[in-house]
């Protein structure tokens, strides 16, 4: 059995004119990748390997969730769509593996590799943050097929943050 963990990256800050891979996180989602963090430790979702695009919004999520974890960065993951991201994903090396990427492609790709969709009203648009937890049952990720995974988990941090605020 393999987990992947399907994030697009948290708010980031278009306000300083930069490129579009250099755009570091705005203040929001500075707090909404703390937030995913605390939530995949809550939930025991700790990943063993992370896979992330280059671009800066994605790293500076992943540092924010505050795992200690192996990581390779992957160009090839910046505004990927779903068969390059099949692709990277098939060369991972963890039993739980923690994909960090973008829209749109990131959310085609976990709707592509679903057997059902999650009943969630904000699993179609995958809105920034959005986390997808979903089971396989491969012994490798080369193994990996469209509609094989089985959803155990779907978060955005608004309702995370929205929780902590009570």
């Amino acid at each position: 059995m393999k987990r992947l963990i399907l994030m697009r990256h948290a708010k980031s800050d278009w306000s300083r004119g930069m490129v579009d891979h250099e755009r570091p996180l705005n203040k929001r989602g500075q707090a909404s990748a703390a937030a995913l963090g605390d939530w995949l430790r809550r939930q025991d979702l700790l990943p063993d390997q992370a896979l992330c695009s280059t671009a800066t919004r994605t790293r500076e999520t992943l540092e924010r969730l505050g795992l200690d974890i192996p990581t390779r960065y992957e160009e090839r993951l910046y505004h990927a769509g779903p068969v390059a991201m099949l692709k990277c994903l098939s060369e991972a090396e963890g039993e739980t593996v923690l994909v960090v990427g973008h829209n749109p492609g990131i959310g085609a790709f976990a709707q592509e590799v679903l057997a059902d969709p999650v009943g969630h009203a904000r699993f179609a648009d995958y809105p920034t943050g959005a986390t997808l937890v979903a089971e396989f049952d491969i012994s490798d990720w080369s193994e990996l097929r469209e509609g094989t995974g089985i959803a155990r988990g779907f978060v955005i941090p608004r309702e995370l943050l929205e929780e902590n605020a009570d």
